[in-house]
């Protein structure tokens, strides 16, 4: 889709339901972070992992997440570099920013599978935010003993630092505080991962900001969302705006902006880079 002869039909549109919106809801997948510059195969894998990946065989980081290696400190400086290239360096391009500078003055809320943090780095409120799938700094308890989550930003940072040949040292592997087990990730990987405090308020906040509006005018800004987990936005999303007709719905992702015949009237499906559709929207 080209944006080089100002607005096409469909960005105005979507200009237009966001200037009219009481509540915009926007949900966000791996394609927005991915526009941004966080992509996990190709060229930043190879740079980041190419001795994992020689002596491993496999080529893409999320598969790399789930080897089993044959020591912790192995599995330790793999998803060391994986959270510290991913969590707490910044993106590559401006995405989110332009993201916020679209809704800042608008009543909204966020609702995303993405781990990454790069709605609170790029200044969003985090009482508007609900990130469903964990979050890459966070440890958890693996079994788990207890549901509360802690934060590794120090921990990680060292053993991004100090690992060689594709070890940390030993001391630095996180144990859980409470019993003395291993820790884990706080990713949603299967029935381990834990629903802490804060996962639990800002549930209970996004369900809030859906009741408080489901009768006005939203706009649903569907943004990168894929089919692998189509239940936490995307179905929903759906749903919702055939049960209000006051509802617009805006799909933006690249190679998969589609939606039912019954909500075709009030949607608005843009088939291109998520980063490019917001620059353009900013651009009038």
């Amino acid at each position: 889709m080209s944006f080089t002869d100002g607005y096409s039909v469909e960005l105005r549109r979507v200009k237009d339901a966001l200037s009219a919106a009481d509540a915009v809801i926007i949900g966000a997948g791996a394609g927005l972070s991915a526009s941004a510059g966080y992509v996990y195969s190709g060229k930043r894998f190879h740079e980041n992992f190419h001795d994992f990946e020689v002596k491993y065989n496999f080529h893409d980081m999320y598969t790399g997440g789930f080897y089993p290696y044959e020591t912790p400190e192995e599995k330790w400086a793999y998803w060391s570099r994986y959270v510290y290239i991913n969590r707490y360096t910044d993106a590559l391009r401006p995405v989110y920013d332009d993201l916020l500078r679209l809704v800042a003055d608008k009543n909204y809320f966020v609702i995303t599978t993405n781990v990454d943090h790069c709605f609170q780095k790029a200044g969003f409120d985090k009482t508007r935010l609900f990130y469903t799938q964990g979050d890459y700094g966070l440890f958890q308890c693996a079994k788990p003993c207890h549901r509360k989550t802690y934060d590794n930003e120090e921990t990680v940072k060292k053993m991004y630092a100090l690992q060689r040949d594709m070890k940390v040292p030993s001391e630095l592997i996180p144990r859980c505080p409470v019993c003395g087990g291993p820790m884990s990730m706080n990713l949603r990987a299967d029935d381990t991962f834990v629903e802490d405090d804060g996962w639990i308020k800002a549930c209970d906040r996004y369900n809030a900001f859906v009741s408080e509006n489901r009768r006005k005018r939203v706009v649903f800004l569907e943004l990168g969302v894929g089919g692998n987990t189509p239940v936490i936005i995307k179905y929903p999303f759906w749903r919702m705006t055939a049960e209000n007709e006051k509802a617009i719905y805006v799909c933006v992702n690249y190679g998969e902006a589609v939606c039912p015949d019954r909500i075709k009237d009030r949607s608005v499906l843009i088939d291109g880079d998520v980063g490019e559709t917001l620059a353009a929207l900013l651009s009038e």
